[in-house]
């Protein structure tokens, strides 16, 4: 196997733990309204702390990865991003928690930028294909997170799916600083050309580039609600355990999500090369298979429809990030 998909396995792994490590928190929600008395609204802001500082950082965390190395950046926030997993589980109350949650979404965001652009280096013709693999893992790490996490709850507490996340995300930082490699054009790292605020100026300037921004935010608020609350809904609305909530609501739509994105990834490589706008269709296909689905998820009134709801739901979300 040639090195450009040992890198995409490489990277999966990292893509898993980073997903793991957010998304864990909101299937122990009911274990931290009764140990620490917060209130569903103190939940909804450890879910908002980190996507603000998530997403206000994403532009700068591409231009460090630009400058610095690709390399140099996936390896620093994963081994940051663990490090804070581990001190979230050694908080002792709500503002420490808050904290923790603040420093995640700092360290996080540098990782997605760096990674894509590393594995765009590496793929041409392949970059669907090889984007919607590694896509997989964050959906894996979705999965994971919500199972393992109700799982963990479940027998010996929220703190310690925390706990174990980080040292084992610290130690596979260790290993992945002996494995992984810059590609050979961007091993050589330089200034880059133009400075960020006039880069980010110039881009502004661009309709696409703007109409992208807005579908975009307007979808992660979507998706980004699901991800928070559907466990804690699932709790309270159809009676499940936390390892059963964490369960359904992360499998159902995650794997149906793998299979979504792998085939998206492969139509849209194959649309591209006859049609340019191929891989923009292929999004849009998705999205407008995942929106009534989502409306039908919190409707629905048994657990005989929610399944076919989360299911179709994830097949929709997969094609939309598969290009």
């Amino acid at each position: 196997m040639s090195y450009k998909w040992t890198l995409v396995a490489l990277l999966w792994l990292v893509a898993l733990l980073n997903y793991v490590d957010r998304q864990v928190i909101f299937a122990v929600f009911p274990l931290l309204q009764t140990e620490l008395h917060v209130t569903n609204l103190q939940l909804g802001l450890l879910a908002t702390s980190f996507l603000w500082v998530y997403g206000l950082l994403s532009p700068v965390a591409g231009y460090i990865a630009d400058r610095y190395g690709r390399r140099r950046v996936i390896l620093s926030s994963l081994a940051i991003w663990s490090a804070v997993t581990w001190l979230t589980g050694q908080s002792r109350n709500y503002g420490e928690l808050l904290a923790a949650r603040g420093l995640m979404g700092l360290s996080e965001a540098c990782y997605l930028p760096a990674a894509l652009a590393l594995i765009a280096d590496y793929h041409g013709s392949t970059r669907s294909r090889a984007t919607g693999l590694h896509q997989s893992g964050l959906y894996a790490g979705i999965a994971l997170g919500g199972l393992g996490g109700g799982w963990m709850g479940d027998r010996y507490g929220w703190r310690a799916a925390f706990i174990w996340l980080g040292l084992v995300g610290l130690a596979y930082a260790v290993l992945l600083s002996f494995v992984l490699k810059d590609s050979p054009a961007k091993s050589t790292v330089s200034e880059p050309s133009i400075p960020f605020l006039t880069a980010l100026d110039e881009l502004w300037s661009v309709p696409a580039f703007r109409v992208l921004v807005v579908a975009n935010t307007l979808v992660g608020f979507a998706y980004w609600m699901v991800y928070t609350w559907l466990a804690l809904y699932l709790f309270e609305r159809f009676g499940m355990s936390l390892a059963a909530s964490g369960f359904s609501s992360t499998f159902y739509i995650q794997a149906s999500s793998f299979a979504g994105i792998l085939l998206g990834g492969w139509i849209a490589d194959r649309w591209s090369q006859s049609n340019p706008r191929g891989r923009a269709l292929t999004q849009m296909i998705g999205l407008a298979a995942a929106g009534p689905f989502l409306f039908l998820i919190g409707s629905v009134g048994s657990r005989l429809m929610l399944f076919p709801c989360l299911i179709l739901f994830g097949v929709g979300r997969g094609f939309s990030i598969a290009t």
